[in-house]
């Protein structure tokens, strides 16, 4: 198993037109990707086989995309349709390897690996469309890579530093949490939470009832956090999309801020909004910090208990790094405790 061999978000739905192209880098492959005669999203690596220049300059027409250097047409299969400076064919005997595209839940997906083997499937939004619920879409580029990345976002001590204020501060709260690894997940399940919520604390849980709070990993690179405090719930998914081959720090960011307020899910719009580009601003900030002095003097960690949480995930991914099935891992389970 190879990290290609998964899906990832491209872009969403209403940003892929059906008269424009647009330039996608995913895991060291270049994309073009357009939608075709019918509307659906297709995607082909970003160069004409005449003399290698980026399709994605070049336009779509009637579904077909056309080089922008000397109009060579290709359809959604990778076929050249057309040659300008030749008589008209119905087979050029030219053909671009096209990508694995889907569209769900408004986002359009990829998989590079033309393999098709394993049966993997995209992540599903949760609550995506349903009654009652409401959803923000955000994208960052950060500059680290999808482990690091993953890893900061179900990271809970690091909030009331990074944070302060408006999301958790330092008070010495004891945390018990219960962490499993299994068929390519970790899930961790938080106990003793109540009060440290920052600036939200009147508004998500004014009678100080107990939170309940999931955090999750799913290999290779979706992380999804749940807060259910009495009759209200926010979620927090974020997938995380490697541009590099090498996963060396150029890392794009979907978020989708998912909640249900109640009565109070359309005020709460702009809040919920600036809350999210806050927080992630926040975030890209450390994360590119650290990336600088990893850089420089290597990732040389030293771990706490805690830390259980972050060799899980990586466990997860040095497996597909192995060429190894990430779901094959042995069960496995921990509690840890710490303060916040």
């Amino acid at each position: 198993m190879q990290f290609k061999d998964f899906w990832y978000v491209l872009a969403e739905s209403t940003e892929l037109r059906e008269d424009c192209v647009l330039a996608r880098r995913v895991l060291g492959e270049r994309l073009a990707v357009f939608r075709d005669t019918d509307g659906r999203a297709a995607g082909l690596p970003d160069r004409c086989l005449h003399r290698n220049a980026p399709l994605s300059k070049g336009c779509v027409h009637n579904g077909e995309l056309i080089c922008s250097y000397h109009g060579w047409r290709y359809d959604a299969s990778g076929r050249v349709t057309h040659i300008p400076s030749q008589p008209p064919a119905t087979d050029y005997g030219h053909h671009l390897p096209p990508f694995d595209v889907c569209e769900l839940d408004g986002y359009v997906y990829v998989r590079i690996s033309h393999n098709g083997s394993h049966n993997i499937t995209p992540w599903r939004m949760r609550h995506y469309g349903e009654r009652g619920w409401r959803h923000i879409r955000l994208c960052n580029r950060f500059t680290n890579t999808v482990t690091n990345c993953v890893e900061n976002f179900i990271d809970v001590p690091h909030t009331a530093f990074v944070h302060t204020g408006i999301f958790r501060s330092p008070k010495g709260e004891r945390i018990v949490a219960a962490v499993t690894r299994a068929d390519g997940a970790v899930h961790v399940s938080y106990r003793n939470e109540r009060a440290n919520l920052g600036t939200w604390r009147w508004f998500l849980n004014p009678r100080g009832a107990e939170i309940r709070h999931t955090d999750s990993f799913l290999v290779p690179n979706v992380t999804c956090v749940t807060y259910e405090i009495d009759a209200r719930t926010f979620i927090i998914t974020s997938q995380s999309v490697p541009a590099g081959a090498d996963d060396g720090g150029d890392t794009l960011v979907y978020t989708d801020l998912t909640y249900n307020f109640g009565l109070f899910n359309d005020l709460a719009r702009p809040f919920v909004r600036w809350y999210g580009r806050r927080v992630i601003d926040q975030d890209v900030m450390i994360l590119a910090a650290q990336m600088e002095n990893i850089r420089c003097y290597g990732a040389d960690f030293r771990d706490t208990p805690s830390d259980i949480i972050h060799r899980c995930v990586e466990s997860l991914r040095e497996a597909i790094v192995r060429g190894e099935d990430p779901y094959a891992l042995p069960p496995l389970s921990r509690e840890i405790e710490f303060y916040v």
